[in-house]
Formats: C-alpha cells, sequence, structure tokens
C-alpha cells in the first residue's frame, strides 16, 4: 500500500478521486499518509469497508502521479527508433527510457474478459497484423466500492508491462521478477508499479513484469452454477495465464523462460502462497522462485458456504426471477454498470451492525486450482519445492484495525471479518491480547486491536507458513501415473523471511508504526514515494536513505541467484535461511512423526530466525517464544478462520 505506483503516461491507468486529462501535476495532490491516519479518526460508525475504500483510492490516485513524473521524464527526446517486440499474435511497440531500460506497457495477455466470457478461465488474445502502441498503461480491473464506468478502470483490463535492458536479445536469458500486485483480492492498488529503477540497479541484468488480474466480483465469484458453466478463482487463472505468457513469450524481451520469480504483495503474496499449492502442487515449470511481501491470508471458504454471494448477486440485478440453472446466462448478459453496482462489501450471513467486513470477496476452495484448505495441502507436502523469501511489516494491522474504545469494539471488527469465531475464542483472543500501552491520537483499545489484527491476518499467516513449509517432504507425493519429480523438486527446502522495522517519525507520530507494505519503497527505490508531502514517507530521501540501496540488493540477488547473499550489498550481513533446529524433526519433516490429525508442532522446538530489517542495525534475531505461542494459537483456529475447516 505504501509505495505504490500505479504509473501512468497518458492517462490509460487508474484513477479514482480526483482525475486528470493528462500528466500535469494536480495543484493539489491527495496526500496518502494522511488519508490513511484520517481514516481513524472516522465516526466510529463509519464502515470499515469505505474507509477502505476511500484509502485504496488515495493510493491509486498518487500512484498515478509518480508515473506520471517518473516515465514522462525518463523518455528519450533524441529522436532514437522506440523498441520493438514481436509476440507472433501482436507486435508492441514500447518506450526507451534514458536510464537504459525499455518500457512495454499495456500489452494484452489474454482476450477482453466481457459478456460470455465473464466468469471463465482467461483466453489468448486475437491475433492482429497491426503494431500496437505499448507508451500507456492499460486500465485497470474494477474493483469492489466504486461504480461504472469508473476513471482508469475497466472490465477490459487483462494487460501486462514489461521493463526489459536496452539492447537485449532473444537469446539474453535473463532473470525474470513477475510482481503481483495486491488489494485484497476486491482492489488492485498497485497493478502498474514502475519496474525500471529495479532493472537498472540490477545492473541492467533482469527483466520486470507487473499485471492486472480480475479482483472482487468478477474475479472470485463462487457458485456451483459457476464451476458448472464457467471457472472458479478467475482471478488466479489469470494470474497463472499470465506466467504461462511469460513461459511463451519473455525471451522476447531478453529473459530467461527457465528462470522466473514470482512476487506478490498482500493479496498478491497469498496469491503466491496459491500457486505454490496450485493443483495440489503439480510443478508446470512456470517459476522457479518465491517472493511474498506481508502475506495475505483470508478465510478460505468451500464453494457451498458461498453461494449466498451470488444469491444476493443475482437478486440484487434481477437475476433471481429466473430459473437456478438459467441465473450465470442472466449476469453475463447484464451491463456492467448493473453488475458493478453489486460488487461492495456486505455482511457475512448471520452478522449486522454498523461495521462490513474488509474482504467481502476471496478466492474459494474449488477442488481443482485449490484442492483443499492451504495448510492441509502444505501438512501433506502438496506444494513447490522452490527457494522463497517472506516477510511483513512490524505493525502489519495498523491501517487496517477499528479504533476499538473498548473489547466489546475489538470483538465486534474480529466476528465482523471473521464470522465463525467463537464467543469462546474471543475470551481467548483478549487473554492473548491484554491492552497494550496508548498511542497519540487513538482510542484505548487500537494498538492491541491493530496487533491482534496483524498477526491473524498478516504475521503468523506468513511465520505459520513458513514452519510449514521448510517441515515438508521435500516434494509433493506423486500419483501412480505422475512422472518422478524434477531434480530440484527432491532438494531440501529453504526458505529466507525478515521482519521490516525501519521507523519513520511522521508514521510513528500517526500512530501507525511500520506499516503493511511500508517496505515497498525500500524494494522498488525511493521514487516509489516521491510525491509526499514533507515527512510522509520521505524518509528513504534523507534519514532512512541507507536502507534502500541493501534492501534492494538482498531482493535483486533473489531473483538472479535464489539466494539474497550473493549479491548483496558490500558490508550488509549475511541472511541465514529461516529453518529450525533440526534435532526436533525425524526423517520426514514430522516433529512427531505423524501426519494426521490437528496441525502437528512441526519444526517448532527449535528457533526460527529471520532477518531484521533497521536503520544502522540491520541482523538476524530469533522469533520470540510469546510471537511463536500467539503464531500457534492462530494456526489451531484455523478452522474457525476457515483455513482448516471441512464441510461435510
Amino acid at each position: 500500500m505504501f509505495g505504490s505506483q500505479e504509473e501512468n503516461i497518458n492517462e490509460r491507468a487508474p484513477l479514482l478521486g480526483n482525475t486528470q486529462s493528462s500528466c500535469n501535476t494536480p495543484s493539489e495532490p491527495t496526500s496518502k499518509v494522511s488519508r490513511k491516519v484520517a481514516w481513524l479518526h472516522h465516526p466510529r460508525r463509519q464502515t470499515i469497508a469505505l474507509i477502505l475504500s476511500t484509502m485504496l483510492a488515495s493510493l491509486i490516485f498518487i500512484g498515478v502521479l509518480l508515473t506520471c513524473i517518473a516515465l514522462r521524464e525518463g523518455k528519450k527526446s533524441n529522436g532514437l527508433t522506440p523498441p520493438m517486440v514481436n509476440l507472433t499474435y501482436t507486435s508492441y511497440e514500447g518506450i526507451r527510457l534514458s536510464n537504459g531500460v525499455n518500457a512495454f506497457l499495456g500489452m494484452r495477455y489474454a482476450a477482453p474478459p466481457l459478456g460470455d466470457l465473464r466468469w471463465r478461465a482467461p483466453v489468448r488474445p486475437k491475433r492482429t497484423n497491426t503494431v500496437e502502441r505499448a507508451d500507456q498503461f492499460g486500465p485497470i480491473c474494477l474493483r469492489a466500492g466504486v461504480n461504472a464506468p469508473s476513471p482508469g478502470q475497466s472490465e477490459d483490463c487483462l494487460f501486462v508491462n514489461v521493463w526489459a535492458p536496452a539492447n537485449v536479445t532473444e537469446k539474453s536469458k535473463l532473470p525474470v521478477w513477475v510482481f503481483i500486485g495486491g488489494g485484497g483480492y476486491n482492489a488492485l492498488t498497485n497493478a502498474n508499479w514502475n519496474g525500471s529503477e529495479v532493472v537498472q540497479k540490477s545492473g541492467h541484468n533482469i527483466v520486470m513484469l507487473d499485471f492486472n488480474y480480475r479482483v472482487g466480483m468478477w474475479g472470485f465469484l463462487a457458485s456451483q452454477r459457476v464451476k458448472d458453466d464457467g471457472d472458479l478463482n478467475v482471478g488466479l487463472l489469470d494470474q497463472r495465464m499470465l506466467l504461462k505468457w511469460v513461459k511463451k513469450h519473455i525471451s522476447a524481451f531478453g529473459g530467461d523462460p527457465d528462470h522466473v520469480v514470482i512476487h506478490g504483495a498482500s493479496a498478491g503474496a497469498g496469491s503466491v502462497v496459491m500457486h505454490l499449492l496450485a493443483y495440489g502442487g503439480r510443478n508446470d515449470n512456470l517459476f522457479v522462485g518465491a517472493m511474498s511481501e506481508s502475506l495475505f491470508f483470508p478465510a478460505q471458504p468451500y464453494v457451498k458456504e458461498l453461494e449466498y454471494q451470488f444469491d444476493r448477486l443475482a437478486q440484487q440485478v434481477g437475476c433471481s426471477i429466473v430459473n437456478s440453472s438459467e441465473q450465470l446466462t442472466c449476469l453475463r448478459s447484464q451491463n456492467v454498470t448493473s453488475l458493478q453496482a453489486a460488487n461492495h462489501a456486505q455482511h457475512f450471513p448471520g452478522h449486522d451492525g454498523p461495521l462490513l467486513p474488509i474482504f467481502y470477496w476471496t478466492p474459494c476452495v474449488d477442488g481443482d486450482f485449490l484442492q483443499d484448505l492451504p495448510y492441509r495441502l502444505i501438512r501433506r507436502g502438496r506444494l513447490l519445492n522452490v527457494p522463497i523469501l517472506f516477510g511483513t511489516n512490524t505493525d502489519e494491522g495498523s491501517v487496517f484495525a477499528y479504533d476499538s474504545l473498548t473489547p466489546s469494539d475489538l470483538t465486534n471488527f474480529f466476528t465482523t471479518n471473521y464470522p465463525h469465531l467463537t464467543p469462546s475464542d474471543m475470551r481467548h483472543i483478549l487473554s492473548l491480547y491484554p491492552q497494550l500501552p496508548p498511542l497519540p491520537n487513538r482510542n484505548p483499545w487500537y494498538p492491541t486491536t491493530s496487533l491482534a489484527y496483524g498477526e491473524a491476518t498478516f504475521i503468523c499467516p506468513s511465520n505459520n507458513f513458513l514452519d510449514a513449509f521448510v517441515s515438508a517432504s521435500p516434494s509433493p507425493s506423486p500419483s501412480s501415473s505422475s512422472p518422478p519429480p524434477p531434480s530440484n523438486q527432491t532438494q531440501r527446502r529453504k526458505a529466507f523471511a525478515y521482519r521490516f522495522n525501519v521507523r519513520d517519525f511522521t508514521l510513528q507520530a500517526a500512530g501507525v508504526g511500520v506499516p503493511h507494505l511500508f517496505d515497498a519503497a525500500a524494494i522498488f527505490g525511493p521514487d516509489n514515494i516521491s510525491g509526499f508531502g514533507a515527512g510522509e514517507g520521505s524518509s528513504y530521501k534523507t534519514y532512512n536513505a541507507p536502507i534502500v540501496p541493501m534492501f534492494m540488493a538482498y531482493w535483486i540477488s533473489f531473483v538472479r541467484t535464489l539466494d539474497p547473499n550473493i549479491l548483496r550489498e558490500r558490508g550488509s550481513p549475511e541472511w541465514a535461511t529461516w529453518g529450525r533446529d533440526s534435532s526436533s524433526l525425524d526423517e520426514s519433516g514430522d516433529a512427531d512423526g505423524s501426519e494426521g490429525g490437528e496441525m502437528e508442532d512441526r519444526g517448532r522446538r527449535g528457533r526460527a530466525k529471520r532477518l531484521l530489517v533497521e536503520l544502522g542495525d540491520t541482523r538476524m534475531e530469533e522469533v520470540g517464544e510469546e510471537e511463536s505461542d500467539r503464531c500457534r494459537f492462530w494456526e489451531a483456529l484455523g478452522d474457525r478462520l476457515e483455513q482448516l475447516r471441512r464441510v461435510s
């Protein structure tokens, strides 16, 4: 969320809130951090969903402005021939930037998902005989909570951007970095980041991509009726289609189709986990490494638990009057304005009140792409064995948490977002999360709500996944008809983890600490947060500036070598693997040698290690026992969080 760069060249990129018809700087630019701070001061009866909509709109708007500046200044003005690429189905003309990077923006990787293609897996774009301009971002996919038409957003949105060194050839075979943006599966807050700086800082030794995928109702409508005449989780299938596009076409940009590293932020990080688990851990050789930034792990319901969402949608757009078997056809015939009006957060069944869930639309267990709940697949070793790099920020929950006045407010907030939590669960949560010291301009129970939500939704899912990943068998157990796994799938699992704890004085004074995705600007470069007001994240260009080259170098090293250490900045500490004390594990990787029942205490007896990223004191740290205990608690609640729940 922080540091997002939904860049724009000629206003085809997303714009929300104030809009501009060109890349001219608005006279009163929106301040992203101010918006994040302001939403916490809304009246208590304002819904979380409305707050989040305002926050995301501000993020997208600022991001557009940043790219207008960055890419406009990066364009060559000396008359050099624009770069060209032939993708067999069409040819594109890109932009030659002054930093030795070529940008190809807004290229189709799939056909427009319109009409009868709604709620179906993406298909290849149509072949054309023309040369298409690739100098503008395409619109981002329609997000929940806005009207249609909406500036910078469209149902026709399956576009990809590629940033590649100039003067490469198809034989260059450069490592490829694929970024999956986040937004809680309900929006895309960072679909069009500027990748030119990391390409430049890599010594022009990588190719980077970012892209759109369907979100909200368009990407995650679930029902048996959708499964019977369409596809579930089409937002994830869009991502899979993009990875297949990379496999087929990235060599045209100088990339190596056999060395692709995927990276996701927030819901994009959750998507990374989904691809590690996809089709029961089937290896389609689409990527060789995975990076997760603030893993978002929401409820993963079964299809039958989500029928109410389909029923509500059909009723709201007038399709409930036809036979059940014809309702999806009816939905596909509706205009985008009517459908988008129903694409918003609503109460989960059995819950009402002033609060709405933050994330209403999520992926579901479909029995195909996602064959079971994530932890069950992980426990059975049904996930790919590739090197991974996972991390979180210290205060992941601060920009989402309700500004709770009392413990009852905290309880209402949690049961609104996780409706299967019981009164007993909430008593246990309050015992684990007592009232914390106050923060300026905050209600008394806000700090506790922030910590609890941040750990439940981001930090502990990341820690628990790391534990399960390194403890799982080296490769999925193949079926009798499956070929032997590739050699890299039988090697010991390697995982790196970090906690980002770089302090910004303005954010500290605002009470949000080191918030969700504050590390993004250190990964992609300080220009990702240019345009903020004085002190609002600008510390990356002043007192926090030394963090940027160090942290960026770790990520570039991982993309190029699958190890953050090999090309790290000189003088920066060695980054040890997460791991646990191997003496606590039996040969199968289980702490107790068992496989069934509740989540095992796999690898828990040793202390996990992660890189603590701090200004002037970056070092390895052990995960504290209290944090580990709380994460074990959230893991044990997997059934009520719908991460382990079974439906009879």
